[in-house]
């Protein structure tokens, strides 16, 4: 049952009488008070700005609408609301529960262009909105601060949500991408899975901790059959006492993971794609669902760089001054597909089939960089393959790979011999000595 709104909004003092574009049928508004609003004009970014890599997200809002600009700022106690009109703050409202706001974005108010930050809530708040009958955009939360958010150290949500709200009404959102239903459902259980991972990893290496403290040591393996290996050791009655229950809490949890990994095997038999992308070499089911469950389309990207530059896998770069400086991945996207695809890396490193393209590869830059630096790259090569195979709606294809990896190592037998020749031009510059205006001049010997 909803509050009547008196009772349920809490709004600020200033309220305009009238504002263009909105109904006779809104809620009367008091008056306005200079005093109660920040003045905060922050300064939007371009409207045809893709969400963190070029062309992987649809621009975000063009030029003015008839209908209301509002924004929301989700928090986990209160939802701040803003409504903006030419560029002025028009109503203002703080909630505590989303459906509240029925009485202002419901289906019996005017129709609403709705920008909320994509966020945990963001999924059903969305869902709610839309079926309201309002215009929502999902804000990409990683270029936030190009909009203003955070600015001269003064973050909170009623400003947020003014700051949102203000680049709502100019065009300058950066839309997030929202996930289909399916693979939000996908993702859900991929997240459940993930925490009972965790749990098991957390209780099985605080069992190995307390019997090494009684100077035991339980066999290592595959953690799915560590309580086998542990009934199977001899312990002491007083440890086993300690530890029984921590087992059977795991055991517990092996039990649900069992039942998780059922559902999973469900949802996937429904993604075609998720078994193609399992003939790639390092990628199971649980990989190729998280790719799918992240990605959601393949067609939203049109280059395999963008796809890896949306999972952070790309080298940062600071270029000014002429001087290009690149530097570690930029850890941008999600974090678990990122972690799954290096942990891939490093199966087909060591597991693959030792004349696998991608495993040449990597063990040939694994030689020049090293195997952490090896291992990275091959994860952002192997997160291209797995969007062109998803793109192509085909296998793994050892011949391309190898003509690519090819490709790869000829560019870097290329680098190597400019190496080369760049240490012999600096070693024979050593008989040299620059003079003041810059230039250099040999250096004789008297005979």
């Amino acid at each position: 049952m909803l509050m009547p709104p008196c009772a349920a909004l809490t709004s600020a003092a200033r309220w305009d009488e009238s504002a263009p574009g909105t109904d006779s049928a809104m809620p009367p508004v008091a008056a306005r008070s200079d005093a109660e609003v920040a003045d905060l004009p922050p300064a939007g970014i371009p409207a045809t700005t893709p969400t963190r890599s070029e062309g992987a997200n649809e621009p975000g809002a063009k030029g003015r609408s008839a209908m209301r600009n509002v924004a929301l700022d989700l928090g986990v106690k209160k939802i701040a609301y803003c409504e903006v009109a030419d560029g002025e703050v028009v109503r203002r409202a703080t909630v505590s529960e989303f459906e509240t706001l029925e009485s202002l974005l419901g289906p019996k108010a005017p129709p609403a262009r709705v920008a909320i930050e994509a966020c945990r809530e963001a999924w059903y708040v969305h869902a709610k909105l839309t079926e309201w009958n309002n215009d929502v955009l999902l804000v990409d939360t990683t270029r936030s601060r190009q909009m203003g958010i955070g600015q001269h150290r003064r973050k909170t949500d009623r400003i947020d949500a003014e700051v949102l709200a203000r680049s709502l009404e100019r065009g300058g959102i950066p839309v997030a991408h929202l996930l289909s239903p399916h693979r939000q459902e996908l993702r859900r259980q991929l997240g459940v899975r993930r925490a009972l991972v965790e749990t098991r990893s957390q209780y099985v290496t605080t069992t190995r901790g307390l019997v090494r403290e009684q100077g035991k040591k339980l066999p290592s393996g595959d953690t799915r059959y560590f309580l086998d290996r542990v009934r199977k050791t001899k312990l002491d009655e007083k440890i086993q006492k300690v530890i029984e229950p921590l087992l059977a809490t795991i055991e517990l949890v092996n039990v649900q993971l069992a039942e998780v990994d059922r559902v999973l095997d469900r949802l996937s038999q429904m993604e075609p794609v998720v078994s193609l992308l399992t003939t790639a070499p390092g990628v199971g089911p649980i990989v190729a669902a998280t790719f799918v469950s992240v990605i959601d389309d393949a067609k939203r990207f049109r280059r395999a760089h963008q796809v890896e530059a949306y999972l952070g896998l790309v080298a940062s770069e600071n270029t000014t001054g002429g001087k290009r400086r690149l530097g570690s991945i930029t850890k941008h996207g999600n974090s678990y597909l990122r972690s799954l695809l290096v942990q891939a890396g490093w199966n087909i490193m060591r597991l693959a089939d030792s004349d696998d393209p991608l495993r040449r590869w990597g063990h040939a830059l694994a030689k020049r960089r090293g195997k952490r630096i090896a291992v990275v790259a091959l994860a952002r090569r192997l997160a291209g393959v797995l969007w062109a195979i998803w793109r192509d709606g085909t296998v793994y294809d050892t011949d391309l790979a190898s003509r690519t990896s090819a490709r790869g190592l000829k560019a870097a037998a290329r680098q190597i011999e400019n190496q080369a020749v760049a240490l012999q031009d600096a070693a024979a510059a050593k008989h040299r000595h620059p003079t003041r205006s810059g230039h250099t001049r040999e250096v004789t010997r008297s005979p």
